[in-house]
């Protein structure tokens, strides 16, 4: 067993870096575009995956965060907050910082099927145990940064958009 465990080991690192290479480099080429396709999965799986849009020549502009109302039945309401890098400390933002990831494709229309799942774990989660939720909303929070002339940037107001309403069923809500 020990005999193959270093050509193993070096076998994945040799994968792994030819992986990456096939991801990474922006070439739209045909050996390169078959590479990426191969190790589309593994990348997905991983969650090692980057998109280029951060990026030159067109970086994102959006500031955003997700946070979901939720009204009780005995008619109050709370919020939860869903976790941002800047509300934590250093070393836990090490382990979620690929939560950002998740925020940025949560709220795309293709992942719709996502919704109910994430609006049931805010309403067994709900930052009230005893009390029993109602509806819950899952909100998209934005605020765009516009180019200035001079080449700096202007925040711009935030906006808001709810993109999704969960009522739980009695019989679903598990606290």
């Amino acid at each position: 067993m020990q005999k193959y465990k270093k050509p193993a080991i070096n076998l994945f690192l040799l994968f792994h870096l030819v992986a990456i290479v096939c991801w990474c480099l922006p070439i739209d080429v045909f050996p390169l575009n078959a590479g990426r396709n191969l190790v589309r999965p593994y990348f997905l799986w991983t969650g090692l995956f980057q998109t280029w849009d951060m990026f030159a020549p067109a970086p994102k502009r959006t500031n955003s965060y997700l946070e979901a109302a939720i009204a009780y039945t005995d008619g109050s309401a709370d919020y939860w907050i869903f976790p941002t890098m800047d509300r934590v400390s250093l070393t836990r933002r090490y382990a979620k910082e690929r939560y950002r990831k998740f925020e940025e494709y949560l709220t795309l229309d293709q992942n719709a099927d996502l919704w109910p799942d994430v609006a049931r774990y805010v309403a067994q989660h709900a930052p009230s145990a005893s009390k029993h939720p109602d509806t819950v909303e899952l909100i998209i929070n934005w605020s765009e940064l516009a180019l200035k002339p001079d080449g700096s940037f202007l925040v711009t107001p935030w906006q808001s958009r709810i993109f999704y309403r969960y009522t739980p069923e009695p019989a679903s809500f598990q606290p």
